[in-house]
C-alpha cells in the first residue's frame, strides 16, 4: 500500500524530520509513505516549481492512497495545494483520508481573521462575501470528498498543543488505511 503523505507540513522548519516520522509510521502499518520533499529537486533551476509539480504528480499516480493534513494553514481553511493533491487523488478514484488538528468549525476559525455578521442566518465576512456555514470543519467540497472516497475528516476534541508537530490524529488515519 503506497501512501501519499500531502499537507504544509513541507513548509515548517523541520520539515523533513517530519516526513521521516510520518514515513516510520507508514512503515509501522504496513505502508510505503511518499513525502513530498523526497523528490529530488535542483531548487536552483529555472523550472523549479514545475520539477515540484511533476514529481508530487508522479508521487500521487504510484500511490493508491492520500492522507491529507488539513490543519488550517496561512487562514480559515487547508493549504491550497494540499486541496489540489486531495481532489487529484479523489478524480483518480483513489482513497482519501484527511485530518485537521484544529477541530473548530470554519465559521469559527473565520471568525477568529474576520468580522462576520449574520442576517438571518446569512453570515458574511467584512468584505460582504458569504461564509459557508453548515457546521463543517472546512469547505464542504473537502469534507465530503472525504466522504465519498475514503474516511470523513479526523480531527481531535481539543486542539493539540502544538497542531504542526502532533501526529495523532494522522496515526488516527493510517489506522484507518490499514483496514482497506
Amino acid at each position: 500500500m503506497n501512501i501519499y503523505l500531502a499537507g504544509p507540513d513541507v513548509f515548517l522548519p523541520n520539515a523533513a524530520e517530519i516526513g521521516r516520522r510520518k514515513v516510520a509510521l507508514c512503515k509501522r502499518y504496513g505502508a510505503h509513505g511518499f513525502f513530498p520533499l523526497d523528490n529530488e529537486v535542483d531548487l536552483q533551476a529555472s523550472d523549479a516549481s514545475r520539477q515540484i509539480f511533476h514529481g508530487n504528480e508522479a508521487m500521487m499516480n504510484r500511490c493508491d492512497i492520500v492522507i491529507a493534513n488539513l490543519t488550517p494553514f496561512r487562514g480559515p481553511s487547508a493549504d491550497a495545494g494540499t486541496v489540489f493533491e486531495l481532489g487529484f487523488m479523489a478524480g483518480h478514484g483513489k482513497l482519501c483520508f484527511g485530518y485537521s488538528n484544529d477541530p473548530a468549525s470554519y465559521v469559527d476559525r473565520t471568525r477568529r481573521l474576520s468580522e462576520i455578521t449574520d442576517s438571518n442566518g446569512h453570515l458574511t465576512d467584512r468584505d460582504g462575501l458569504t461564509v459557508e456555514n453548515f457546521g463543517l470543519t472546512d469547505n464542504l467540497m473537502m469534507i465530503h470528498a472525504l466522504d465519498l472516497y475514503g474516511s470523513p475528516l479526523i480531527v481531535p476534541r481539543e486542539a493539540p498543543a502544538d497542531l504542526w508537530q502532533d501526529l495523532t490524529s494522522f496515526e488516527a488515519c493510517l489506522k484507518l488505511a490499514a483496514s482497506y
